[in-house]
């Protein structure tokens, strides 16, 4: 999760595209260059860990844009294969 959003901040689309699941994954990642992604707040999490194969976490991302402050909070899933974790979907709320 956390490398995902630091590909967000740095706008890195090689590394969002190469940690998103095969099955979800789209041809590009639409980054917004006015966006600012100031921090990261992982709120919860299940699963995930060392002998889990699936895993949720649950995280609020703060940005700055022209517009002002504003709050991206997800609900992400992920899965892991070959010892790897990949973002599989997630529900914005």
């Amino acid at each position: 999760m956390r490398s995902r959003y630091t590909a967000f901040a740095l706008g890195d689309e090689a590394h969002l595209l190469g940690s998103w699941h095969a099955s979800t994954r789209p041809d590009r990642v639409e980054i917004d260059p006015e966006l600012r992604w100031l921090r990261l707040d992982v709120l919860a999490r299940e699963g995930g860990g060392p002998f889990d194969s699936t895993g949720t976490v649950l995280f609020e991302a703060i940005h700055r844009d022209a517009g002002g402050r504003g709050v991206l909070r997800e609900l992400s899933r992920f899965v892991r294969e070959d010892g790897r974790w990949y973002y599989v979907d997630g529900v914005v709320s």
